[in-house]
């Protein structure tokens, strides 16, 4: 079990890590050009519209937004999707909403705070509560057009968003469904590290290297990139900088670095994306610490969730933990031969019949 944990940490240390080559850094600005660059197959019969709005924080928010065939003739249900953490709208989210869109709802995919396109002074950083705040300012943008039902409004969170979108769903209770897939809590991710493997002693050296971080930031007057989920060596020393992204996948790599690397580097790599572009803000991981995302979760009933996992997911837990804590009514899916990235992109996988019927039965 420690060499499964210590593999999976180390892998975790790769993805998030940063590339910095005078190219990549230039990638981190908010701004974007006019092209189109989704990364996945565009359907011709979807429209999309590129949408700005603000959160109660006065962060511009920026959104790709799809409208299923013959929207204006009626008032239709609507979803709001982001994720995975530290993609963007391009991505996953996007492909998520057209595909939400040919099944009659108006989808909103969106990027988090600091982010993407979004607004946000620091980039690359992240606050759980703001997050969680997108999704609620993503359907007060919804809830305002003339051709979606206000009160059929629901929510998807892919990967580590997963946690914000259920948190929302917790407070908001315009948002009447929710659904999840290969989520993450990230608050418990870096608070505890993957499947809980910190010990005390390693929990305290991460606050004290937080708390340092800051002094230094504060000196400096910037905002140092680092690695959201430090790891530690042999001497139990920790190890928190950013790391170089190979440019090649290493040979014998562990299977889930390969299925990150040839999402983020590979077919779907994106510029304005963190994960496998740049990386984090060292000091990102403090919010996290500070607030449990699920702390709340049966707040959510009775608010339907359903959360969605591979069998062979190195996530999987987090989605049973939350099914067990969770109120009804609430729906836990495993996909047989799926793993976690492949809820990311593998329309065979996906099971999108199934978010189809989950919402529609819980939007009426």
């Amino acid at each position: 079990m420690k060499k499964i944990i210590l593999s999976v940490t180390l892998i975790l240390t790769f993805l998030m890590s940063c590339n910095q080559s005078q190219n990549n850094q230039n990638n981190q600005s908010k701004g974007g050009d006019e092209m189109d660059t989704r990364v996945f197959k565009i359907y011709t019969n979807i429209e999309m519209k590129k949408v700005k709005f603000k959160n109660r924080y006065g962060i511009e928010i920026a959104g790709d937004l799809y409208l299923p065939e013959n929207y204006t003739n009626q008032k239709n249900p609507a979803i709001v999707v982001s994720g995975p953490f530290g993609a963007v709208k391009e991505q996953a989210s996007w492909l998520y909403a057209q595909e939400m869109a040919t099944y009659g709802f108006v989808a909103l995919a969106f990027d988090p705070s600091f982010t993407g396109e979004s607004g946000g002074d620091v980039r690359n950083t992240s606050s759980p509560d703001i997050f969680t705040e997108d999704y609620s300012a993503a359907v007060d943008y919804l809830g305002l057009l003339d051709y979606v039902d206000r009160n059929r409004i629901g929510a998807i969170g892919i990967c580590g968003l997963s946690g914000m979108a259920i948190t929302a769903a917790g407070t908001d209770t315009r948002i009447k469904a929710v659904a999840t897939l290969s989520m993450y809590d990230m608050s418990r991710d870096m608070s505890k590290g993957h499947q809980d493997y910190y010990t005390p002693e390693q929990r305290r050296k991460i606050r004290e290297y937080l708390s340092e971080q800051r002094w230094k930031d504060a000196e400096s007057k910037t905002y140092a990139l680092g690695n959201h989920e430090p790891t530690f060596d042999a001497n139990n020393n920790i190890q928190a900088s950013a790391m170089v992204v190979p440019e090649e996948l290493p040979e014998n790599a562990d299977p889930v670095f390969a299925a990150f690397y040839n999402y983020y580097a590979k077919r779907a790599y994106h510029p304005r994306a963190i994960n496998f572009v740049t990386s984090w803000t060292a000091t990102m991981p403090v919010s996290f610490w500070n607030f449990p995302l699920m702390a709340n979760i049966k707040d959510v009933s009775p608010t339907p969730i359903l959360l969605v996992a591979g069998d062979r997911a190195h996530s999987r837990y987090y989605s049973e933990d939350v099914y067990k804590e969770a109120l009804e009514p609430k729906e836990l899916l495993i996909i047989e031969d799926a793993d976690h990235v492949d809820l990311y992109d593998n329309m065979e996988k996906i099971p999108f019949e199934k978010l189809s019927q989950f919402f529609t039965e819980n939007l009426k």
